[in-house]
């Protein structure tokens, strides 16, 4: 009986999310092997090279000329997302990076220009986020009730996620962490890709976008730890999103506002206020006017969760490659949580709303002038 197929991976990157990868794919993929651990940082490679037997490399051009590989996962500081996932593609190999997809869009567009390049010459090239939230049994389940209808028309959407409090030590641990030139943003381009991901994968991207970021406001960094964004949508509905890595303790609270009612994500929990006639079709009839809508209140059960988002993101990756299987996400969708990230920080650099889709040049641009001021690695 011939042995199965497997797919060659490496990880570039071996720091906290690199080396939970290197464990999933060395012990938890069948149709996956551990081809090669890559870091900058010798000690590192060598560590987890030796723990799960796979050659350690300490630059990504040697790896990438050297390796027998088929596929790459990057799990490095966001702006080598691009130049590692470029390089990739020029040699055919599978690419699956680590949120964010890029640290600005404009980087972002380039990379999924590239993968549509190399598709030319290998149709089957994969190209995928680690967006693994998407999978959890409460988003689903939101998704599935969005898109069933049962809230009707959306009318407000406000997410609190403040819950992502840090320290200053955090900070001053990570050499590359919250300057412009090693990171390229805060709260926004570090704890919440997935927020604002799931935000645009339910409710759509938003026509106008207005934004008010703070930077260093609570640490001593250069970039944002507030915010506050403010998305209107083509169908009416208004958006709020609201982070800070300075509160505690916080919350984390999405409130989905509908015509026939409420839902609420807290607490592992996910409540819906039922209205019993429509919001709209109430305001229009009742003669009453200090009427509310009868509604009642229920706890909707949750779907179980795969024991591990990330080895669902791998196992769909690798089936893809091998089989042509759909991955659970594709890194164009990256490009859109990052843009609504983007929008938000322009939005605040300009003192006004911007208009979707808004300059990408624009914030690159603005972006390059941070950098150029920005003091680096932190020490």
């Amino acid at each position: 009986m011939s042995e199965q197929p497997k797919v060659r991976i490496a990880v570039i990157g071996v720091g906290v999310m690199g080396s939970s990868h290197v464990r999933d794919i060395a012990t938890r993929l069948p149709a996956a092997e551990l081809a090669a651990v890559c870091d900058i940082i010798p000690e590192r490679a060598d560590r987890y090279a030796a723990e799960y037997h796979a050659p350690a490399y300490y630059d990504s051009r040697s790896l990438l000329s050297q390796a027998d590989l088929d596929a790459v996962v990057i799990a490095t500081p966001h702006y080598a997302h691009t130049t590692l996932s470029l390089a990739a593609f020029q040699r055919g190999l599978h690419v699956l990076t680590e949120k964010p997809l890029a640290a600005h869009a404009r980087d972002g567009r380039l990379m999924l220009e590239a993968h549509a390049q190399a598709r030319l010459t290998k149709p089957g090239l994969q190209f995928a986020i680690m967006f693994q939230m998407r999978t959890q049994g409460v988003w689903q389940k939101v998704k599935q009730m969005l898109e069933t209808g049962e809230l009707g028309k959306l009318q407000r959407v406000t997410w609190i996620i403040t819950d992502w409090f840090r320290p200053q030590s955090y900070y001053d641990n990570g050499g590359w962490r919250a300057t412009w030139k090693g990171e390229g943003g805060g709260v926004l381009l570090n704890q919440c890709p997935h927020n604002l991901d799931l935000y645009q994968w339910l409710f759509g991207m938003p026509r106008r976008v207005a934004g008010f970021a703070h930077l260093g406001k609570y640490h001593r960094i250069e970039v944002e730890d507030e915010v506050t964004g403010y998305f209107e949508h083509d169908d009416g509905l208004v958006g709020h999103f609201i982070t800070t890595t300075a509160e505690s303790p916080g919350t984390n609270r999405l409130e989905i506002a509908g015509e026939l009612g409420k839902l609420v994500v807290e607490d592992d929990k996910l409540t819906f206020t039922r209205n019993k006639l429509s919001t709209f079709e109430f305001i229009r009839t009742s003669p009453k006017p200090f009427d509310h809508v009868e509604c009642q209140v229920e706890a909707v059960p949750i779907p179980p969760s795969p024991e591990s988002g990330y080895v669902a993101v791998f196992t769909a990756f690798t089936s893809a490659i091998l089989h042509g299987g759909q991955l659970v996400v594709e890194a164009s969708e990256g490009l859109k949580g990052l843009t609504l990230g983007n929008a938000i920080m322009l939005s605040s650099f300009l003192g006004r709303p911007v208009e979707m889709p808004f300059d990408e040049q624009a914030y690159a641009d603005k972006l390059q002038e941070l950098i150029q001021a920005s003091e680096g690695a932190r020490p």
